[in-house]
């Protein structure tokens, strides 16, 4: 199945001062947002209590504040619906140990008299621990980036790599933006939702450049520019189709998949949009803004070519016993 065919080459390259300026506004609002609003931390990051309570029917949200407002210990506590309007969260700053009882036992005796409930959650997570794991979220995604540069500095070539990465850093920072602006809430769900953008949009980007890199060999008079969109005009229906049916599998999740996946759902759901649209007018038109300069990636594989001849060469005269 095909939606655009390869004979069609589509010029890319031709608008990627477009392309670029659309990336960089969103970047640079992402960047504002995260710097002005900041992220909505869960407890997993910012340490707290979550209750999780479900009540027979719909749930009084306003005798349930008034309830929680009168005790010292939930003073500042958020209390939503959970995906529906019987279920609700309790979210305080307070953790085990800070809390002299059981928090479970406590809600239920502050909410009796507002309905017929049950206690479904309680998570807890210190500050201390909440702030490790952030640090250590931190440092995965530093890991995952030192790792794609170096793995695609030896496959391809060093300006292949930081175009990956720029690619990446792009994706990364509207997705974060995008969390930021809607108020998702950031937990480690999120954080695997991040790392699974990282991959995803790197394997989109790969492909494509390893059809600008057969393209390198196989045409020898034509520009970069040529080269490129010709690559990505192969590429373009296997890209759009793995994205799309990626797409519809992940909005189901974010439609029908509950409170509880509904970071992780839309995360992806960003990451999926923006990683394929960095595939196709970011990351090869970084090739260009790099400089990188064909004909001296052409003398570095006939150079490497010429070495293994003169291994094969040599090889043979051992097997020879000439040497």
């Amino acid at each position: 199945m095909e939606l655009f065919r390869f004979k069609n080459s589509y010029d890319f390259m031709g608008k990627s001062k477009i392309f670029l300026s659309l990336s960089l506004t969103l970047m640079v609002s992402s960047l504002l947002l995260l710097w002005t609003k900041g992220l909505n931390f869960g407890i997993d990051f910012a340490g707290g209590t979550l209750i999780q309570v479900k009540y027979q029917d719909k749930a009084p949200i306003s005798a349930i504040r008034e309830a929680v407002s009168q005790h010292e210990l939930f003073q500042g506590a958020s209390i939503t619906e959970f995906g529906s309007p019987d279920e609700i969260v309790i979210r305080i700053k307070k953790s085990s140990g800070e809390l002299k009882k059981d928090i479970g036992d406590e809600v239920a005796e502050i909410l009796r008299g507002t309905g017929e409930f049950q206690i479904r959650r309680v998570d807890m997570v210190g500050a201390k621990v909440g702030g490790e794991l952030r640090e250590k979220g931190i440092t995965a995604l530093i890991l995952v980036v030192i790792s794609i540069l170096i793995y695609l500095s030896f496959r391809f070539e060093w300006r292949f790599a930081l175009a990956s990465i720029f690619a990446l850093i792009h994706d990364v920072t509207i997705a974060l933006g995008a969390i930021s602006l809607f108020e998702i809430e950031v937990n480690l769900d999120t954080l695997a939702a991040i790392l699974t953008i990282l991959g995803y949009s790197l394997n989109d980007t790969i492909i494509v450049f390893d059809r600008i890199r057969e393209g390198l060999v196989k045409f020898k008079n034509i520009s970069l520019a040529h080269i490129i969109n010709e690559s990505v005009s192969r590429t373009l229906s296997r890209t759009t189709l793995t994205s799309l049916t990626t797409f519809f599998v992940v909005f189901t999740l974010f439609l029908f998949g509950g409170e509880i996946i509904h970071g992780f759902s839309f995360t992806l759901l960003v990451g999926i949009v923006v990683g394929t649209y960095s595939s196709i007018f970011i990351a090869s038109p970084t090739l260009i803004w790099f400089r990188f300069s064909v004909e001296k990636y052409r003398k570095m594989l006939a150079e490497k070519e010429k070495r293994e001849r003169e291994k094969e060469r040599m090889r043979e005269m051992y097997e020879k016993g000439v040497l």
